[in-house]
């Protein structure tokens, strides 16, 4: 490990252990200069997303400084309750104690950030452990690299390097030189499931508690009874925001029979509406982040049969929005996380047959179903396990900070969002408090004789 880093974490734990992260006057003064800062780079965000990702101004405010920016204010309207202990009852054994629990800052902390939503995703964690009273180590994706830039101004314009230390570089390098070196008070890590399982390993040699925020392939159901002009608008929305490089976007519909036809003509119609005949020259469509990227996703389009879309410029990284149908459910668009602006449509004639699908890839990172039914919304939550869920939705979930956002198995552990995201870089200290004047002689040696009260106390 470079001499540097070393001194520089340790200097982190130095200043943690100063206390001086720890007051809430401090946490609000921390998140103020932070939310200012964001604000004054608002152009500079937008300016660097687009060339990263080809993303509008209005995706950006919506799904990246804006998202962070909501969550932000939340954060400092309700952080003042967050740390208020939180009262909790006492059993009869313990009486007349009273029982409290108090949240604090575990330490020093490393956030890794990916590619796809490159501010939002390293700047939403970052929010949590400021609010939670830590000291921070930011590791950006390397992949986005005019917004890496302007996020290391934003945090070095603001805080030493003591308290939020900003790490650029390959990530296969810096990453494992830290967490091999230095002992993180958690890991929080979002992009795949192969490097997730890499860091996990790292972390559980020092026993250093994860959040992983991975992926998966999100199944979306659309039953028989949907509305599937609503329900087309809402998948082809979400589906290819980003050119489809969104965690939670729908990685493949699963529709009734009946409803197929349907739903593929307004799905052709939505995606006409939304960017037009050429997707290639709107402003609200972007392009695959990288000619790495690219290949492997334009190799899903010979996997099934193209019914909409498919042309592709690798000059331009771009990909036009694609329904597939025809597909094998062995092929690899069907094993792996598509990531990319590629749809594969299935129908099913009985519920058994879509849960057989679903059951290849168990616990998916977020499930969707529409359906007019209460009885079937009802069933399809119970039958499928997942991270999170929406009924006659897809991925707007996430954009409510009274949910807790995060996975299960393999799309993920641990939670984030709102308070979700506090509590998570914090430790809930459980405290009881006995008083002095009453203290029995039941509780102390010699036992015998007292089992009959015993088991009347504790049962």
């Amino acid at each position: 490990m470079s001499t540097k880093i070393l001194q520089q974490l340790t200097a982190m734990r130095r200043y943690f252990e100063s206390g001086i992260t720890k007051p809430y006057t401090f946490r609000k003064q921390q998140l103020l200069a932070l939310k200012q800062a964001v604000v004054a780079h608002e152009n500079d965000i937008y300016s660097a997303l687009y060339a990263d990702l080809k993303k509008s101004k209005e995706e950006c405010w919506v799904t990246e400084n804006g998202f962070f920016l909501a969550e932000l204010n939340d954060t400092l309207s309700k952080l003042r309750l967050w740390m208020e202990p939180e009262a909790a009852s006492t059993n009869l054994l313990n009486l007349p104690s009273s029982s409290r629990i108090l949240r604090e800052p575990l330490g020093v902390v490393l956030a890794i950030g990916p590619w796809n939503y490159p501010f939002q995703l390293l700047f939403t964690p970052l929010l949590g452990a400021i609010a939670a009273g830590n000291c921070a180590v930011l590791k950006p994706s390397e992949f986005a690299p005019a917004t890496a830039v302007v996020m290391q101004a934003i945090i070095e314009s603001v805080f030493p390097q003591e308290y939020i230390l900003y790490v650029p570089g390959d990530g296969s390098a810096v990453i494992p030189e830290m967490m091999n070196n230095f002992s993180f008070d958690h890991v929080f890590y979002t992009g795949s499931t192969a490097v997730g399982r890499i860091i996990y390993k790292m972390a559980a040699e020092r026993l250093v508690p994860v959040t992983l925020e991975l992926g998966g392939k999100s199944p979306c159901i659309v039953e028989a009874d949907a509305n599937i002009a609503i329900a087309a608008k809402r998948i082809a929305m979400t589906k290819f925001s980003n050119a489809g490089q969104m965690c939670v976007a729908p990685d493949y519909v699963l529709v009734h029979s009946s409803k197929k036809e349907a739903l593929v003509a307004a799905l052709k119609n939505k995606i006409g509406q939304f960017f037009g005949n050429r997707p290639e020259e709107s402003d609200n469509y972007g392009k695959l982040i990288n000619e790495k990227q690219f290949n492997r996703v334009v190799n899903y389009l010979s996997q099934g049969n193209i019914i909409h879309g498919g042309r592709y410029n690798k000059e331009t990284l771009f990909i036009e929005p694609t329904l597939l149908d025809t597909i094998q459910t062995n092929a690899g668009i069907m094993k792996d996380e598509i990531f990319g602006p590629v749809l594969p449509i299935i129908s099913f004639n009985t519920p058994e047959e879509a849960k057989a699908i679903i059951a290849q890839h168990p616990n998916p990172l977020a499930f969707y179903v529409f359906t007019s039914s209460n009885e079937k919304e009802k069933q399809w939550l119970d039958a499928v396990p997942s991270g999170g869920a929406c009924v006659n939705n897809a991925s707007w979930h996430l954009t409510n900070p009274s949910l807790p956002f995060g996975g299960r198995g393999f799309s993920g552990m641990g939670a984030y969002h709102g308070k979700y995201s506090f509590d998570t870089f914090s430790h809930k200290k459980a405290v009881m408090k006995t008083p002095t004047w009453f203290d029995p002689a039941l509780k102390y040696p010699p036992f015998k004789g007292k089992l009959g009260i015993f088991k009347w106390i504790i049962r």
